[in-house]
């Protein structure tokens, strides 16, 4: 039988009885655990996607020289100048959309985790649903 499980067809009323604190506690550090993971996912999750939008900054603030250099250079010259300067500014701005699409990927994944609240809320439906079925 997977992870200890065994039959409790044959058990009696007061056995069962019986085994219901050490499964309750079963449960409840079980649960604790599962919300010391969740936390733990998180707050790395949510740490590498707040760095993702922190380069994805660093790089736009630095566009902002870059789009003045390209306008006082377009101004004073011809191509040569301002054409790089365009296309400094466009691969800085490739940069940024890519470390902040990164950023929202991470944080999509923080977002639909289901946190240990839910766990808990779902527990309850189920034993709910059970005691409903038998009366």
């Amino acid at each position: 039988m997977p992870r200890g499980y065994r039959d409790r067809a044959d058990d009696s009323l007061l056995t069962l009885l019986g085994d219901l604190p050490e499964l309750v506690t079963n449960l409840v550090k079980a649960e604790i655990d599962a919300a010391k993971a969740w936390v733990s996912r998180t707050s790395k999750d949510a740490g590498i996607g707040s760095v993702w939008f922190l380069v994805a900054l660093f790089f736009l603030f630095w566009a902002v020289p870059v789009i003045l250099v390209f306008a006082i250079a377009g101004l004073s010259s011809w191509w040569p100048v301002w054409l790089s300067a365009i296309a400094v500014f466009g691969i800085l701005i490739l940069a940024v959309l890519l470390f902040a699409l990164l950023g929202i990927l991470k944080f999509r994944k923080v977002l639909a985790r289901q946190n240990p609240a839910q766990a808990v809320a779902e527990d309850i439906r189920l034993v709910k649903e059970a005691g409903d079925d038998e009366f």
